[in-house]
């Protein structure tokens, strides 16, 4: 494995780096025993030179459940307005179940209409307990399924969903290895070699966002691109706040038909991130791989041993494209403690993401504050603070 980047080239004015993926085997992945191998490709992926994220290859059921599931989120954005307002739409939550389009507000205050979003958890349609749901409405919402006009979205979107969760925390089990390996030992002393695992082994705080990109004009991206700022952006630039990000790849499709198209029409659109020396590349996860992006809780809880990576998605500048993909977030209770066995010195930050240490402010605050700490900052950040994309 390299962490060299190759250059690809385009008729446009600028050439785009493509970001070394590292990608493991489905079987390291389950074997129990940390292999060097295994630690090497963690170093690589989450350590301070890497991309913040890691591509699996050879799960079983993958590429099934995956063209399967995505595909139907053309369908779902294609339902009456009316169903999809009514039926599949939850304000109590917040939008963070069922049908989330336009609810979002982007830093100017604006709604968000570049992207549509269906939020179910994989693991119950009725997560935590009624005094979990009572006191923590947001992180424990009920799923809304379109039974009686996509019956089949269900099923498909809970095999991808679990499938996603069981990968991920198969990982943790050797980023414990990893994080124990890079501590003194008297940082060791403040990490038990099963926290990761361990706490994200029975969770049932597992959040799934189907996402449909809807295209933008030819127009108005290339009007954006030519003044240089982030209105070309499917979704801007954050890191990642939970603890770890499963994706399911990507599909382009026809916004009109909802035929799927082989490649990406558009070399320059897609998903980006940013490298610890701010250098932009973009992310060509393998089509038969699922990927696991890092999220700034394990980044604490490792001392800075693995970290986050601001990162972002391209728009297309081909009219009528449109992007399906998945992302499921596996986290933690909202009332798990953030320790950092460091001290929180070595956190690196970035100057695209609102800085870590105003938002995670004091060593055992809980994963709920640092997220609402995190969201309204995110939301004031994005008024004042609009990075370039080159």
């Amino acid at each position: 494995m390299s962490d060299e980047t190759k250059k690809t080239s385009h008729q446009e004015e600028e050439s785009v780096a493509i970001a070394n993926v590292v990608v493991i085997d489905y079987e390291d992945l389950k074997q129990q025993d940390t292999k060097p191998k295994m630690l090497e490709a963690i170093e690589e992926a989450f350590g301070p030179n890497g991309i913040g994220l890691l591509a699996v290859r050879n799960v079983p059921g993958f590429l099934e459940a995956k063209s399967t599931l995505l595909p139907m989120a053309h369908k779902l954005v294609h339902l009456p307005q009316e169903y999809l307002d009514s039926k599949l739409t939850d304000a109590d939550s917040l939008y963070n179940a069922g049908w989330s389009h336009g609810k979002e507000k982007l830093g100017d205050g604006e709604p968000d209409y570049a992207k549509g979003s269906f939020y179910y958890n994989p693991c119950t349609d009725c997560p935590g307990t009624e005094q979990d749901r009572a006191q923590y409405p947001l992180s424990y919402p009920s799923n809304l399924w379109p039974s009686d006009r996509l019956p089949e979205l269900e099923p498909a979107a809970k095999t991808m969903g679990l499938l996603l969760k069981d990968v991920t925390i198969g990982l943790a089990t050797h980023l414990d290895a990893y994080i124990c390996n890079k501590l003194s030992a008297k940082e060791q002393a403040n990490y038990q070699p099963d926290t990761l695992s361990k706490a994200l082994a029975d969770t049932e705080k597992v959040k799934c966002r189907l996402l449909y990109y809807f295209p933008k004009s030819t127009a108005a991206t290339t009007t954006s691109r030519n003044n240089n700022n982030n209105k070309n952006s499917w979704i801007g630039w954050h890191n990642d706040s939970g603890f770890l990000t499963a994706l399911a790849g990507d599909y382009y499709v026809d916004h009109a038909a909802g035929a799927i198209m082989d490649d990406a029409p558009d070399n320059k659109a897609g998903l980006y991130v940013a490298d610890r020396h701010d250098n932009l590349q973009r992310v060509v996860i393998p089509p038969d791989c699922l990927a696991i992006q890092m999220g700034e809780c394990t980044q604490i809880l490792s001392g800075g041993a693995v970290c986050a990576t601001p990162h972002m998605v391209r728009s297309s500048g081909v009219d009528g494209v449109a992007r399906i993909s998945l992302a499921a977030f596996v986290d933690t209770p909202p009332t798990f403690p953030l320790w950092t066995p460091t001290g929180g010195d070595d956190l690196l930050e970035s100057k695209r993401v609102p800085p870590l240490h105003q938002r995670w402010t004091t060593n055992g605050m809980t994963f709920g504050d640092f997220l609402t700490q995190t969201f309204q900052m995110y939301y004031d950040w994005g008024k004042t603070n609009q990075p370039s994309e080159e």
